[in-house]
This record gives C-alpha cells, structure tokens and sequence, in this order.
C-alpha cells in the first residue's frame, strides 16, 4: 500500500490567483505596490510569513495588533473571492488521476498549508476521494518543515517511503524531499529542479508513470 499525499493550491486547484488578488488588495490599501513576481514567491508559505514579506518589501511596520487585523483581512478577501468556487476550478486532469489512483486501491491524502483547504475541496467536489487531510489548522512548522507531509502518511498509515508527494512549490519539494519521500513538481522545471520528477501538469502525466509509482514503493 502506498499513500499519494497532494498539495491544494497550485496542484489541484489554481487558488494562487486568489491569493495574489487579496494580497494585491491588502497590499495596496496600506501604500505598498504589489506584484505577481513578488507573488511567486509567496508560494508555499504560510500567511504569517507572507505579511512579513510583504512588509519588508513596502518597508512598513506594524504593532502586533495590526498585523494581526491585517491577516484576518487577507483571509476575509480570500474566502470572499473562493465563495464561488466549484467543480471547474480543478485543473486538467486532476480528477482523471484521483480516479486511477482510487481505483488501484491506494491511499490518499491533502498535505496543504492552506487553513481553507477542507472548505475548498468540498465545493470542488473532490473531499469523498481523501483518506486524510492535513491542512494548516494542523501544522505548527510550515514548509519546507516536512510535518504536513509526515502528519499525512501517519494518519493514512502509511511509512514515509512509501509515500508520493505533488507539490508546485519549492518549499513542497523540499519538505518532501526532507521527509524521505518522493517528490513529484508540477510546475516549471527550472523551478522545481530538487524534485525526484517534474510535469508541467497532470496532462502531461500518463497512467503508466502512476503505474510505475505504484510498483517501485512496493
């Protein structure tokens, strides 16, 4: 048995534009520009974090209960803009590959750092194929800390090396890399060269290099 643990946002879901529209909009209500390369590097890494960034970027500083005010507007923006969300937000091919894997009788897991993510996958439709779902209400060390991803093969039962991560960010790989597990990119190559194999997207990745997951854990 082996557990395949998926990343949410980027992996099954393009939720990165909405990140990027309520961070743009926190962003500039407080004077500071806001770009989609400064974004990117948002990626992976938890809400706290990310005002920190975003602070040192617009050399601002806040008392802690403004920031904390700060986050919370972010994450009102956000759950406003992911309202709407249904089944057509999942990314080509995701479903083809949950199937597959579902119906080889493999384990499944959420290993996500979003605190929205249970929300999320129950309006896309897709919640009855996880065996377990480790979100950041669950975490206290996020990414590249391989906690998420180790919390997840715990709760599917299922050892570390035997477990198969997809993860669109850098600090994703690294975790799972950090966890003695194999790291699948799904992204750009370039970008995600410490993963183990990298897909543009699921589109590019045939049933048979499941197969081949499948087989060489056991």
């Amino acid at each position: 048995m082996n557990g395949f643990i998926f990343d949410l946002d980027g992996v099954i879901v393009d939720t990165a534009k909405y990140h990027y529209q309520a961070w743009k909009q926190l962003a500039n209500n407080i004077g500071i520009e806001f770009s989609l390369e400064q974004n990117e590097q948002l990626k992976g890494v938890s809400r706290v974090e990310s005002l920190k960034k975003i602070l040192h970027w617009g050399q601002k500083t806040l008392s802690d209960d403004e920031f904390i005010t700060l986050m919370a507007e972010k994450n009102n923006h956000y759950l406003s803009f992911i309202e709407t969300m249904d089944e057509n937000e999942v990314l080509p091919d995701v479903s083809k590959v949950l199937n597959y894997i579902s119906a080889k009788n493999q384990k499944i897991a959420l290993g996500s750092a979003s605190k929205n993510a249970v929300g999320i996958l129950d309006k896309v439709h897709l919640t009855h194929f996880f065996d377990a779902i480790v979100d950041g209400n669950q975490v206290t060390h996020a990414k590249p800390d391989p906690e998420v991803f180790l919390k997840a093969a715990q709760k599917m039962k299922v050892e570390p090396k035997k477990c198969i991560v997809f993860e669109d960010a850098v600090a994703g790989i690294q975790a799972a890399n950090a966890a003695s597990m194999i790291s699948v990119g799904i992204g750009d190559a370039h970008v995600l060269h410490e993963a183990d194999y990298v897909f543009k997207d699921f589109t590019k990745m045939s049933l048979e290099f499941i197969d081949q997951l499948i087989n060489q854990k056991k």
